[in-house]
């Protein structure tokens, strides 16, 4: 069985079908291919989209949902989450969707079931599916991202969804420039600045990040409004370049990107949602029927 804990689980040749994929259910093209599948979510932190994109998709082909309260299970008796992980697999569904705030559980979890593993979203590590949808909204935009530049701005070190996308986009062409204050740089050989302007004249794509606060161990800004001064995505930073504009969500309007360009056409945050659904129908389709 095949599982998705990480982008580089996957070659970039299914990358490749998974984005066909894709883009033939974005036109509407999909039959109910699941039907009779049963795919559970285990969600230990707080989600909107991607629970709620999972939940289209996956109902969209067909499948069967079964949501697992965390808070009534039996983790909060003392139960490990192999155990846990082990007994859902023993009643047959197939695939467990699994989101943690530490990282490596759903990686330590498939290798204790039958049914697939798919991340969404382990503490700071991965969030394969939002670098999917982020490839294929790219993608979609650039057609060919070779020597495509996109800076990836904010809270980088703590960031599950900048980890998976340096990985998936460099794997594609692209070259990746974090820019961020100091204590949010992770260790890396990757091109960084601490100072948008630096790059602005060059860049094809901005990716703006939260800031994820609730995995700061210590308060880094005096004030968000302190931090946006020097990282808000602006009109008067963007100007009328084409520039594409990216964000995971959920977006601190005014933090990460000012309400303009929110409005603005080059912004592609709705249709990052959008494309969610798509990727993770493919990605489900994959893991599931194609096996």
């Amino acid at each position: 069985m095949q599982h998705l804990t990480a982008t580089d689980d996957f070659s970039k040749q299914e990358i490749e079908e998974l984005l066909e994929d894709a883009k033939k259910f974005s036109n509407g093209e999909f039959d109910r291919v699941l039907k009779d599948k049963v795919i559970i979510t285990l969600f230990f932190e707080n989600s909107t989209r991607t629970k709620s994109s999972f939940e289209i998709a996956a109902k969209r082909l067909g499948a069967e949902i079964v949501h697992l309260d965390v808070a009534k299970s039996s983790t909060k008796k003392g139960e490990t989450l192999v155990d846990t992980a082990m007994n859902l697999d023993a009643m047959g569904p197939h695939a467990i969707i699994v989101r943690h705030q530490n990282s490596g559980v759903p990686k330590i979890l498939s290798d204790h079931t039958k049914a697939a593993i798919i991340n969404a979203g382990d503490g700071a590590h991965a969030h394969p599916t939002q670098a999917l949808l982020d490839l294929y909204t790219l993608k979609e935009h650039f057609t060919d991202l070779e020597g495509k530049k996109i800076a990836i701005v904010g809270d980088i070190k703590n960031s599950r969804v900048a980890n998976s996308n340096i990985e998936l986009l460099t794997r594609f062409g692209m070259e990746v420039i974090l820019v961020a204050p100091p204590h949010f740089l992770p260790k890396t050989e990757l091109r960084t600045t601490h100072y948008l302007k630096e790059i602005i004249d060059e860049v094809d794509a901005i990716m703006s990040l939260r800031t994820q606060t609730e995995r700061h161990s210590s308060q880094s800004y005096a004030s968000l409004k302190d931090y946006a001064s020097d990282f808000c995505i602006t009109t008067d930073l963007v100007g009328d370049r084409d520039i594409v504009l990216l964000h995971p969500g959920p977006v601190h309007r005014n933090v990460d990107i000012c309400d303009t360009l929110l409005a603005d056409k080059r912004c592609k945050v709705l249709e990052q949602v959008s494309n969610g659904v798509s990727i993770r129908m493919a990605v489900l389709k994959k893991l599931i029927n194609d096996v």
